[in-house]
Parts: C-alpha cells; sequence; structure tokens
C-alpha cells in the first residue's frame, strides 16, 4: 500500500523560499521512481522534478527547465519521505504541488503524470508580487 501525505506549503513573496516534504505513510517502501508535480488553475498538470534512488547508490534526478538552478529535489529513505525546496519563487509559481510515485513500472525521468500511479493530495504554493 502506497498513502502519500504532503506538507509545507503556504504563501511567500516573490524571491522566496518554501520546501515541501511528502511522506509515504502506506506500508511499501517509495525511494524509486517518485517525483513532484504542480498545476496552476486552468493549466494542465506538469512535472517538476523526478528523483529515483538506485539499489546500487546512485541517485538520478531530473528537472523541468522551469525549475533548474532554483529548486532542489532529495529524499529520506529512512523516513520514506521526498522533498522539493523552492528557492527565487515567482508569481508564476503559483500552483497546487503533488508528489507522486510510478509503481510497479519505473522511468525514473518521466515528468509525465500519466507514468505515475499513487498521488499525494494537493500543497498550495502562493507567490505574490
Amino acid at each position: 500500500q502506497v498513502k502519500l501525505v504532503g506538507s509545507g506549503g503556504g504563501s511567500v513573496q516573490a524571491g522566496g523560499s518554501l520546501k515541501l516534504s511528502c511522506e509515504n505513510v502506506g506500508t511499501i517502501q517509495t525511494s524509486y521512481c517518485t517525483a513532484w508535480f504542480r498545476q496552476a488553475p486552468g493549466k494542465e498538470r506538469e512535472g517538476v522534478a523526478s528523483i529515483n534512488a538506485h539499489t546500487n547508490g546512485i541517485v538520478n534526478r531530473e528537472y523541468a527547465q522551469s525549475a533548474k538552478g532554483r529548486f532542489t529535489v532529495s529524499q529520506d529513505k529512512a523516513k520514506n519521505a521526498l522533498y522539493l525546496e523552492l528557492r527565487n519563487l515567482q508569481p508564476d509559481d503559483t500552483a497546487m504541488y503533488y508528489c507522486a510515485v510510478q509503481l510497479p513500472t519505473c522511468a525514473w525521468w518521466s515528468l509525465t503524470p500519466g507514468d505515475y500511479t499513487y498521488w499525494s493530495q494537493g500543497i498550495q504554493v502562493t507567490v505574490f508580487a
């Protein structure tokens, strides 16, 4: 069972930072093929960043162009948790954010919502000018 619980959203001024968290409170470990997505009002859901921790210790990350240099995805396997640090936030970053897991297949580089199986509830991030 996978149950994702997100937290950490809020309202910040442009240029500010936030850290989003996503904990899997289910019984299946999900350090593989996890990702963050966001959906702004009136827009389609889009991928932000993905992360995959291989059993050999190698960690792969993939970022959307809009996230490169500003957002950092990380995970804590011991806590079965996923994080997204958001820096230099801009009004265009205002959206509902979601974490997601691919199971049983794994295309770790994917930022396509349809490839992901389990989703958290939305986490609201609002950035004002």
